[in-house]
């Protein structure tokens, strides 16, 4: 029987509804993704990946997308934060993400880790992992180390998502099992190389590059064994997502320049994921 991964990387709020277009216009195509045997999630694509593993109906996830921010306030990535990145880059590699973690902890980001935890709770439409085997990615802010939790972890799943989603200088790491996780992006935009022993990956990767490894060389690795295909914004979606990923102003558009692009996309996703 062939296996198949999804894996949906990090991209913010614009990021969420570019997802959610894509899996929308290649369900009405008949490329249904969600009954991966995998779901690879980080970041925003956490969010996403938890309700597509729970089953939720993706047209109807779409259209959720569309409807006004009502309430909601925009979060930056501002120019103090992407200098703190750079800097952490300098130096060993081995130790970048640890230097990350370090400035995650120090960062004043306007809420707490728990009422940020309340915020996430309150947006996801799902409180229990699914049956359906779901990888949630984040990042140890102590040194650096990589975890990607699953229903047999011991984890709430609501916590584990709000750890991928801690943007580092945005929003604060959140507590799991004595250790505090930031966002699994600060690894890998998209973690693909969780799909590793998979026959068919499908990479769904709004920031391809993220802050640590691309997810161009990931699915190039993952090709050895694996047939995989990677989706990355188009120029049109790029922009519609603006300068601001967080802006819950631009998740409409955002989602329907993912739906657009879906044409576009579907016979290279059928190829990998049905042929």
């Amino acid at each position: 029987m062939t296996k198949r991964a999804l894996v949906l990387g990090g991209g913010g709020i614009t990021g969420i509804a570019w997802e959610w277009g894509i899996l929308a216009g290649l369900a009405a195509a008949g490329v249904r993704l969600g009954e991966a045997d995998l779901v690879v999630g980080t970041s925003a694509g956490s969010v996403v990946g938890t309700q597509v593993a729970s089953g939720l109906d993706v047209q109807e996830r779409y259209e959720s997308q569309l409807e006004p921010p009502d309430g909601e306030i925009a979060a930056t990535i501002g120019t103090g934060v992407l200098l703190r990145y750079g800097l952490a880059m300098i130096g060993p590699r081995a130790r970048t993400r640890a230097r990350i973690g370090r400035y995650a902890t120090r960062a004043r980001t306007g809420s707490t880790a728990e009422e940020r935890v309340a915020v996430i709770e309150s947006r996801l439409p799902v409180r229990d992992w699914p049956d359906r085997l779901l990888r949630v990615t984040a990042v140890d802010v102590e040194d650096g180390k990589f975890r990607a939790f699953d229903k047999d972890s011991g984890v709430p799943l609501v916590r584990a998502v709000a750890a991928s989603c801690a943007v580092p200088g945005v929003w604060p790491p959140v507590a799991v099992d004595g250790h505090r996780y930031m966002d699994g992006g600060v690894r890998s935009g998209a973690n693909a190389d969780l799909a590793a022993g998979y026959e068919r990956v499908v990479v769904v990767a709004p920031l391809p590059r993220g802050l640590g490894i691309s997810a161009q060389s990931e699915v190039e690795a993952l090709r050895a064994r694996s047939r995989v295909t990677l989706v990355t914004p188009s120029g049109a979606a790029l922009k519609a997502f603006g300068r601001n990923v967080l802006d819950p102003a631009k998740r409409a558009d955002a989602a329907r320049a993912g739906l657009a692009q879906s044409a576009d996309v579907v016979d290279q996703v059928r190829a990998v994921w049905d042929d």
